[in-house]
């Protein structure tokens, strides 16, 4: 049996084609991809993201904690409400998941992390926590369910809806979120757009997509999700990084927080490891195909691989993150192998769309 979420009978009447993805019964499109897709750069789009997991992290000694089991430091996090992207590590320095934390207090963290992974992570934290001889709770937050309102009205939209949260959240700084009664708003998404992402109780959920649609929101499902996310260059778990993927293979140094003298799970393989490949942008130059995960690419300094492809919307190309040779820049010729067949393609420096701009060119 698909784990459903609360939205999924609302998905259903509204004619959505439905997928397994990864074990959940979730909406891909809703008719149009490429209209879902438009309608997220350049007004408003809604996503049902309950599949992902919120975590509670409570008890004295919570940023000590999450300061061993993160590669990112959350040290950083001094303001309540204040969010943190990073990656969770393994000893040998893979990613075990890609998750936001955000700081309420000294004593309650929140963490998102992705549905596949949900389970291993909680699992993997139980196991940091019993080793280090912590107190602290961690709590998994079935009960909530999560919809990101995403495009440059969705903050609009929300507070037209809902005229009460707008006071909280008109301030918001991006990364960062706040408790507007018992929902979690956070200036958040996966899009390049702008919007929020909205924690609430499940059995708040059905009534606040229902809202949003009839105001003018669009529900857009995983396709546009996909594309979204891949012109504005952000890793989806699974693909572009694994358990044996570094992050700094990953285009991920940047959330790695090696200034600090902070033991961290991984840290010492990172080290002594160091980065081996180059994690960059493709623009496909040829006609004839479209780029794809798995595909070999061709450079002047050896054999690369795409980890994620598609056709953008917004360029009206294909576009693609790959793992190339050290050395392999921006602005360099390669071959994508597609169907058998070389097509040029060109390296650029990712992303290649944010806040509905672009930002590459041929």
């Amino acid at each position: 049996m698909l784990k459903t979420t609360p939205l999924n009978a609302v998905h259903r009447a509204s004619g959505a084609r439905m997928v397994d993805f990864g074990g959940w019964d979730m909406p891909v499109n809703y008719g149009s991809q490429i209209e879902e897709h438009h309608a997220v750069r350049r007004d408003v789009g809604l996503f049902d993201v309950s599949h992902m997991r919120v975590v509670d992290f409570e008890g004295r000694g919570v940023r000590d904690f999450l300061r061993h089991a993160l590669a990112n430091d959350v040290a950083k996090l001094k303001t309540p409400g204040k969010a943190l992207y990073s990656c969770m590590l393994t000893e040998q320095g893979g990613v075990i998941d890609d998750l936001i934390v955000y700081y309420f207090s000294e004593e309650h963290f929140r963490m998102v992390v992705n549905a596949g992974t949900a389970d291993k992570d909680i699992a993997w934290l139980a196991s940091l926590r019993g080793q280090s001889g912590s107190g602290i709770s961690i709590k998994p937050r079935p009960d909530l369910a999560i919809v990101a309102v995403q495009g440059p009205n969705a903050r609009a939209k929300l507070w037209q809806v809902f005229p009460d949260t707008r006071a909280a959240t008109a301030d918001l700084v991006p990364f960062s979120a706040v408790m507007v009664g018992n929902w979690m708003i956070a200036r958040t998404g996966y899009t390049g757009e702008d919007g929020f992402e909205v924690a609430l109780p499940a059995t708040e959920v059905v009534a606040f997509w229902q809202a949003l649609v009839a105001a003018g929101a669009r529900p857009a499902g995983l396709g546009a999700r996909d594309t979204l996310r891949l012109e504005a260059a952000m890793n989806l778990y699974g693909q572009d990084m694994d358990e044996l993927v570094s992050p700094l293979d990953a285009g991920l140094a940047w959330t790695v927080d090696l200034k600090s003298p902070r033991k961290f799970v991984g840290r010492e393989a990172l080290e002594v490891n160091g980065q081996g490949t180059e994690f960059l942008g493709l623009l496909l130059l040829d006609a004839g195909g479209v780029l794809r995960a798995h595909q070999k690419v061709r450079t002047a300094k050896g054999e690369g691989e795409i980890t994620s492809g598609t056709f953008s919307p917004t360029l009206g190309k294909s576009i693609a993150l790959a793992r190339m040779p050290r050395g392999t820049a921006p602005g360099e010729k390669v071959h994508v192998i597609v169907r058998d067949k070389p097509l040029a393609a060109l390296v650029v420096k990712a992303p290649f769309v944010r806040h509905g701009k672009i930002l590459v060119n041929p």
